[in-house]
């Protein structure tokens, strides 16, 4: 014990109290019961009781030290234009601010790989009922139609579903043309080619017009007409004589 004495006058330092700045008091008085609470009120088991201890005896150092301060004239309030320098560098701060914007980047690219998983489960569910809807239909009137086949059904209802509604979709189809119209190119070929019409048998002869002898020329049928030398006519003047003739034609002259 001597010892600690010793060695506590060699480090004790004979300093003002604005060089020390040391405050030691109990705690603040609770504003709620109006009584500072003992140390042995004090749980140490119970977290709460011991931070509010430590809490109350610092605030009484503040409400003791702060007089004093001001007292002495020692500024306790730092002023608008104060510049501190960060503990960290800035390109500490930025190699950081760019790990947490890539994280951020990382955490909305798996929102949406989750966003498009969800929807394309949800696709292929809408999918998977439309087609378990058609298979079930499909059965139902391969059913009906056994029944109707061994004589055990006289309906033929499913039938005519089967044409209303092939029906429906036509008349549906026909009235989105009918609404939507032809297109411009469309329009322009009709204006210069005409609507078209039947073109396959349309030079064959009717009743009528086999029975119409009227534009019928013996002359021109027969090959008698003015200026008609023989069978062929002009043509048949005008032709060239065969081979074996000219070869003939030739021995004559020589």
């Amino acid at each position: 014990q001597g010892g600690l004495k010793q060695c506590l006058s060699e480090l004790k330092q004979q300093l003002a109290w604005v060089e020390r700045l040391d405050v030691t008091l109990g705690q603040a008085v609770d504003p709620v019961s109006q009584s500072a609470s003992s140390k042995d009120a004090v749980d140490p088991e119970n977290d709460f009781q011991r931070e509010m201890s430590f809490y109350r005896q610092a605030q009484a150092a503040v409400l003791e030290a702060l007089p004093r301060l001001r007292k002495l004239q020692v500024p306790t309030r730092r002023p608008d234009d104060y510049f501190a320098e960060m503990a960290k560098s800035d390109q500490q701060m930025q190699k950081i601010r760019q790990k947490l914007k890539s994280k951020q980047e990382a955490m909305e690219r798996s929102e949406k790989a989750k966003q498009l998983r969800a929807m394309r489960k949800y696709g292929k569910k809408v999918q998977t009922e439309i087609l378990q809807r058609r298979q079930k239909e499909k059965k139902n009137m391969l059913n009906a139609v056994k029944k109707y086949q061994k004589g055990l059904s006289d309906k033929l209802d499913f039938l005519d579903e089967e044409q209303t509604s092939s029906q429906g979709n036509k008349k549906g189809n026909m009235s989105q043309r009918i609404k939507k119209g032809p297109n411009a190119k469309r329009r322009y070929k009709n204006q210069k080619f005409g609507f078209g019409g039947k073109k396959k048998g349309s030079k064959w002869n009717t009743k009528e017009s086999f029975n119409d002898v009227s534009s019928f020329r013996s002359s021109v049928a027969h090959n008698k007409g003015p200026g008609k030398a023989g069978k062929g006519g002009k043509k048949a003047l005008n032709k060239r004589p065969g081979k074996r003739a000219r070869q003939k034609m030739k021995s004559r002259a020589r």
